[in-house]
């Protein structure tokens, strides 16, 4: 009987000093950490904003964390092909990713590639914003949102506007107002920002919708006109175009954002280590520079904040794609 207990004792004091090894774990990683190169990882060809904005920072954050932070290209599906890459990494702190909107709205889009972003990533810190403009061709009599919306209503789905394909940001971004404002439009999707303007300059089509900073050359050189910012804020370089609140509807904000995510479970001590790097990086007037010129406006965030926008854009996301019904290009 003595014996018994003894070795009841012993599995039990064997079990406990495992079960304090593992809960000492993750401190013990984050006391080391990083302990080897940072990978970020990108779901779009270099070149692109999200490369630039992903090779910008990662620089200024190798400084703050002491080891190499290296940018991992890993394009195709939307970036679903490296989110899920994300998702199946460690949790330690040494394998992020920058992603956009379609972390909260290609679960809806590609329901062949499942994830919630709420529940299967840790979020760390919003990076950036990108606002989003309606901007018509500058002889057009589109030249406001009120007159837009007078037009629709008079004429449901005579109004066409390009955007740089279904199921991107913009597009989302444009029927999430006309449902605002009570209207129909007709989506025509292109591959990308650059033929959908080049058709509103040609006339093709007499809106479209893109990044702010692709329609500014030729808002400089007079051949388009922005209506509205779909942002909550004025762009600083088109200070003189008014916000979609301003245009008549309040509450009623989009824009392209960039964030920094983990793999689910990563230490908050790793978490808190990565914000910090993100948000010196994002304070550093070079960065700061370099991010104005691909018109984004550095928004770091705590990881709680990111959270709340991924939940919000989620739930939004979703409700929009499947009532009407939004295919991916």
């Amino acid at each position: 009987m003595v014996s018994s207990v003894r070795a009841l004792f012993r599995a039990a004091s064997v079990c406990a000093a495992a079960l304090l090894a593992f809960a000492a774990a993750p401190a013990a990683m984050a006391q080391t950490y990083p302990s080897k190169p940072v990978r970020i990882l990108v779901g779009f060809a270099p070149g692109g904003a999200m490369d630039i904005v992903a090779r910008t920072v990662g620089e200024k954050m190798s400084a703050s964390l002491g080891q190499p932070v290296i940018v991992e290209n890993r394009p195709g599906a939307a970036s679903n092909i490296a989110i899920r890459l994300l998702i199946d990494s460690p949790p330690d702190g040494h394998t992020v990713m920058l992603v956009a909107n379609g972390l909260a709205a290609n679960p809806f889009l590609y329901t062949q590639q499942p994830f919630d972003p709420t529940r299967d990533v840790t979020p760390v810190s919003l990076v950036a914003r990108l606002p989003v403009v309606i901007a018509a061709n500058a002889s057009s009599d589109l030249s406001t949102i009120a007159k837009l919306v007078e037009a629709s209503k008079a004429r449901p789905g005579s109004v066409g506007y390009a955007t740089p394909g279904s199921g991107s940001t913009p597009h989302l971004a444009v029927e999430l107002f006309a449902r605002a404002a009570g209207i129909s439009l007709t989506h025509v999707p292109y591959k990308g920002g650059a033929p959908a303007i080049a058709d509103v300059l040609g006339g093709q089509l007499p809106l479209v919708a893109v990044n702010a900073v692709e329609v500014l050359p030729h808002v400089k050189a007079g051949k388009l006109r922005v209506l509205a910012a779909l942002s909550a804020e004025r762009v600083s370089t088109l200070p003189d175009t008014p916000t979609i609140a301003e245009s008549g509807y309040p509450g009623f904000e989009a824009s392209v954002w960039h964030a920094f995510i983990a793999p689910k479970g990563t230490p908050p001590a790793i978490v808190d280590t990565l914000n910090a790097a993100i948000h010196k990086a994002l304070a550093d007037p070079d960065v700061k520079e370099r991010l104005v010129k691909l018109g984004a406006v550095a928004s770091p965030t705590t990881p709680q904040e990111l959270a709340a926008l991924v939940r919000t854009e989620y739930e939004r996301y979703g409700k929009l794609i499947r009532e009407a019904g939004v295919k991916a290009n």
